[in-house]
């Protein structure tokens, strides 16, 4: 079978005495790299990607069990279930958790209700985690970066470029807000109100659906306290975000504080766990002085 494997990875296969033709076959990969030439060299089977070879021993007749019936999946669901298998079989991935004092952007949310309702837009808590993720992806130059096919090179992008993971009954789509570094929090709240309408009327183009800097997946309105959401390639993190709830804190005396729980998934081939807790740390300090992203 055809697969990509870069001049480095060869030279180490041929270092090891291990053969790429063969291991590709045995593996299913379409693209192999020094891991694989590891394992194959300790003598461990090689782990099969998650192809036809490997699904077909999870043919089974769930008829005999039972009553039955069957839902073909979308084309947007098949293609969105692709490359997630492929993203959780390739990448090591590490999920930092922190949470969001919404304090302050709830009182500036409650402020600016008269203006947003003359202006005919919902200023929504996402709007402020958009700007404050993209205030971030500026500060930290290896979460705005995605590596080359081989994981040889990181490229780092000098653009933000936000996307927003939306829920549809054809399955999930991620169109992404441009620019959102330059974008004051009134257009970003009409941007994604905008994005959300056309992909649930399956409106997006797909010159809207490709290029994040890094994703947003967000359950705030669905309920959970946290979760691990998978890193959609080419970014190397995504940041999910789940219900906001009253939590005691103590400040001398227990305070009902609303919460919003941070779940930070990453690439761990570049960025590390304290990469990781430096930028939550940083996002949520944006977060609970919401006039810092207004600067």
């Amino acid at each position: 079978m055809s697969y990509v494997a870069s001049p480095s990875v060869r030279s180490y296969a041929a270092q090891k005495g291990v053969d790429l033709d063969q291991l590709a076959q045995v593996s299913g990969r379409e693209t192999l790299a020094r891991e694989d030439v590891d394992q194959a060299a300790g003598g461990g089977a090689p782990m099969a990607a998650a192809g036809p070879n490997h699904r077909r021993y999870w043919q089974v007749d769930h008829s005999e069990y039972g009553s039955v019936s069957q839902e073909p999946l979308s084309r947007v669901a098949r293609f969105t279930a692709d490359n997630l298998s492929a993203a959780n079989a390739m990448i090591p991935q590490v999920t930092h958790h922190d949470t969001a004092d919404m304090r302050a952007v709830e009182a500036l949310r409650t402020s600016l209700r008269e203006e947003a309702t003359a202006r005919g837009i919902k200023l929504t808590a996402l709007a402020f985690h958009v700007k404050a993720l993209a205030r971030c992806l500026r500060e930290f130059e290896r979460f705005n970066a995605s590596l080359s096919p081989d994981g040889d090179i990181l490229i780092l992008k000098d653009f933000v470029h936000i996307g927003i993971a939306v829920d549809t009954p054809h399955g999930l789509l991620v169109p992404v807000l441009r620019d959102a570094d330059r974008l004051g929090l009134w257009e970003i709240s009409a941007r994604i109100n905008d994005l959300a309408k056309r992909a649930q009327a399956r409106k997006i183009g797909p010159d809207e659906m490709g290029g994040a800097s890094m994703t947003i997946s967000n359950l705030g309105g669905l309920g959970g306290s946290a979760f691990t959401p998978i890193v959609n390639p080419p970014e190397v993190a995504i940041l999910g975000l789940t219900r906001t709830t009253l939590q005691p804190v103590w400040q001398g005396e227990w305070v009902p504080v609303p919460v919003c729980p941070l779940d930070l998934s990453y690439d761990h081939r570049v960025i590390n766990g304290a990469d990781a807790a430096r930028f939550l740390a940083r996002y949520s300090q944006l977060i609970a002085d919401p006039r810092r992203l207004l600067i």
